[in-house]
């Protein structure tokens, strides 16, 4: 692996080489993104793709990435823009691209704003809360992880995320009557640690739930996109939203081993299935 920086006017962005120079691959380059997940959280499954030239990159903000914009949201469309700075400084040609979570949403983004960027995406399971037929109760779920995070800090705020993304199905008022979730039901410290800029709790990136795919866009790049969901995510939000992001697509999902999170390591907190993830990638991209 080789470690680079891009420095642009409005950020220094930190991306990765990993695996054989592009000219010594058969294959297209494989380019790995998340939001708020950063290039660490790629290593294990990069680690199945020797043959492949990888590349991972920390989102502006995020990671090793240094903006000079003077924001501190997480937009997917800003994004977007800088992996496409980032890949044509590559001038690698159409890549091939797996997007994770907010990542999916910065990948669709992309798409419709730069189709010669990518030749297949695979979008893993996209937040895109707007797709849903229960759209405002789904975000004034999410309102309530925002909520807790203001008042409780970090434990109470995972607390509530945890219980929002493993709820399956609509969010009836059934949810909405469930007590606040504990930390210490799920192992965590109940004391406040004092932080509100949490990427994942607080609202900095609620542009990345609230964006909104151009669908006409979509359909009309060359690319090749496949929306998947992993089967253990079954009912839960992030299932039914690739589920109804596809539907926009007139597509189905591609079902993926294991969870929202299923392509991590061991080292992650709620490792996956990592090779048998790679192997369906592999398949798909094949």
């Amino acid at each position: 692996m080789s470690e680079h920086i891009l420095e642009t006017p409005d950020v220094d962005l930190a991306y990765d080489l990993l695996g054989p120079a592009p000219a010594d691959s058969a294959h297209r380059p494989l380019l790995m993104i998340g939001q708020p997940m950063t290039a660490a959280g790629f290593a294990t499954l990069a680690s199945y793709f020797p043959d492949r030239t990888v590349i991972t990159y920390d989102p502006r903000g995020l990671g090793r990435s240094i903006r000079k914009d003077g924001r501190t949201d997480n937009s997917p469309t800003v994004q977007a823009e800088d992996v496409h700075t980032l890949l044509t400084a590559l001038d690698l040609g159409p890549v091939d691209l797996f997007a994770s979570s907010g990542g999916a949403v910065t990948a669709l983004a992309l798409v419709a704003a730069h189709p010669g960027d990518i030749s297949t995406l695979v979008a893993h399971e996209p937040p895109i809360l707007g797709v849903l037929p229960d759209a405002a109760a789904a975000v004034r779920a999410q309102e309530g992880v925002r909520e807790a995070y203001r008042a409780k800090g970090s434990f109470a705020g995972m607390a509530a995320f945890i219980a929002l993304t493993s709820w399956r199905g609509e969010f009836t008022d059934a949810y909405f009557a469930q007590p606040p979730a504990d930390p210490a039901m799920f192992g965590m410290p109940t004391e406040d640690d004092g932080t509100r800029d949490d990427p994942l709790l607080s609202d900095l990136s609620d542009a990345v739930t609230a964006y909104s795919p151009d669908i006409a866009a979509l359909q009309a790049a060359p690319t090749r996109i496949l929306i998947a969901v992993g089967e253990e995510s079954a009912g839960t939000l992030t299932a039914r939203t690739a589920e109804a992001t596809a539907a926009l697509l007139g597509s189905t999902p591609v079902i993926f081993p294991s969870h929202h999170g299923g392509f991590t390591g061991p080292d992650s907190g709620y490792p996956g299935q990592p090779e048998p993830f790679a192997a369906k990638l592999r398949e798909l991209l094949a």
